[in-house]
């Protein structure tokens, strides 16, 4: 396939994507049972067999998925991308290639099932993570690996393994999830390192199978990268394991992506809520509903995505402090939703007190902090026909206040009279305005 061909279909593929702007992540699995993160396995060197013990306790008796899509209807997302399988190897799936799985448990629920059947009830897309290692495989390395939990066990040091049968495993569980559970609209793999990369996982055989069963699904690029980089989609020349978008981990790209041409490249910056992906109930290192808004802002003002993890317990309850903070993003968004629903880089100079997103003929100020005064706009000088609050409507002011004369460039709003006024923040988030260009 010629460049300009692959650009159009991954442009085509990714609209949608680039107009939901905001999704949830939820990573669950055996590792909620310790509470320490979902690398306790590997971190600990936790070896199998006494890691067997959260397999044999798993019981999600409190798992309600239609209470997590809500939650994610009500905090303003629209899709949603499960761990169907972390690196730890247990599967939330039933897979027929298995017998570690959750159907397997106490519990004997598919919970994948369980999680499409109710996002899909509420709208939401849904997006499939699967982890390319596979700590409880016995064909996958072990002794020597860089992150396997028995790496410097010495009972596996002769072991012998092979890594093929592992691959027939792994394409076989990622055909079951894109033919098992109907349309799948993100598959997000994780993740490539040292002698792990994109050729040595059969990515050209695995890419394809996924384009033939899924053709509009999306990939992210780990196939062929660790989170440390993005790998070929930052290139003008992709190879077959890019992806569809990047996605930089607990970082936004200062000035968003773009090749070296100049064309944008989709990403999705990717967050926990506190400094955990799995549940970790000691950490209380939680980020605000403010930070939240405010960094969902800055990535689509930079053409950017952004999916926030949740990490359930063992019992497959959502921590009530994760719940509280997405209501309360979720009320900032009713309001002003429209303003990164389908809104990109507005293309002009940030402005000091905020950030500026676009949606065709609109631009989005969004402000973030408090100004004394007018609210001076670089980039707009005579562009802007009205400007209206997006939560409620209401007029603000279009004027030059007598003591700006000196800056001919900028234009300024103001709710009114007098002219030199202190501009509160609304809810000490994001006031946002809708401003009209002519």
């Amino acid at each position: 396939m010629d460049y300009q061909t692959y650009m159009q279909e991954r442009a085509k593929r990714t609209k949608w994507f680039m107009e939901d702007r905001f999704g949830m992540f939820i990573h669950w699995g055996l590792y909620a049972i310790p509470g320490r993160g979902e690398w306790v396995h590997s971190d600990e060197k936790i070896t199998q067999k006494e890691y067997q013990k959260y397999f044999d306790e798993w019981n999600p008796e409190r798992f309600e998925p239609k209470e997590w899509a809500r939650l994610a209807k009500e905090a303003g997302m629209k899709y949603a991308v499960l761990t169907t399988k972390h690196h730890e190897g247990f599967c939330l799936f039933d897979s027929k290639y298995t017998d570690y799985k959750s159907t397997n448990t106490a519990c004997r629920r598919d919970l994948v099932r369980e999680f499409v059947d109710a996002f899909r009830a509420e709208g939401l897309k849904v997006g499939f993570y699967y982890s390319l290692l596979d700590w409880h495989h016995e064909d996958y390395p072990v002794y020597g690996d860089m992150y396997h939990p028995d790496r410097e066990n010495k009972e596996y040091e002769h072991k012998k393994y092979d890594f093929s049968k592992y691959l027939t495993y792994m394409h076989n569980q990622v055909r079951e999830l894109l033919t098992e559970y109907g349309k799948i609209d993100i598959l997000w793999f994780d993740f490539s390192y040292e002698g792990h990369y994109g050729k040595d996982w059969d990515g050209e055989k695995l890419v394809k199978m996924v384009r033939e069963l899924q053709p509009d699904i999306i990939l992210n690029g780990r196939l062929e990268a660790n989170g440390e980089n993005y790998g070929s989609v930052m290139s003008d020349e992709p190879n077959i394991f890019s992806g569809d978008f990047a996605c930089p981990e607990m970082i936004i790209p200062p000035y968003g992506l773009k090749t070296p041409k100049g064309v944008d490249i989709p990403w999705e910056a990717c967050f926990t809520l506190n400094n955990n992906w799995g549940y970790a109930p000691l950490d209380k290192h939680y980020k605000s509903a403010s930070q939240i808004i405010k960094k969902l802002v800055e990535c689509t003002s930079k053409n950017g995505n952004m999916i926030i993890n949740i990490s359930p317990t063992a019992k497959g309850e959502i921590p009530s402090m994760q719940v509280e903070i997405l209501q309360q993003v979720g009320k900032w968004m009713q309001k002003n939703g429209e303003s990164i629903y389908g809104c990109r880089a507005a293309d002009i100079e940030k402005p000091e007190w905020g950030r500026y997103t676009r949606k065709g003929n609109t631009i989005y100020a969004h402000i973030t902090e408090e100004v004394i005064g007018a609210i001076a706009m670089p980039g707009l000088k005579g562009k802007v026909e009205r400007a209206r609050r997006v939560a409620d409507g209401f007029e603000m002011r279009l004027f030059t206040p007598w003591v700006a004369k000196e800056f001919p460039d900028y234009e300024f709003i103001n709710y009114g009279t007098p002219e030199c006024f202190s501009f509160s923040v609304e809810e000490t988030v994001d006031t946002v305005i809708e401003l009209r260009l002519k």
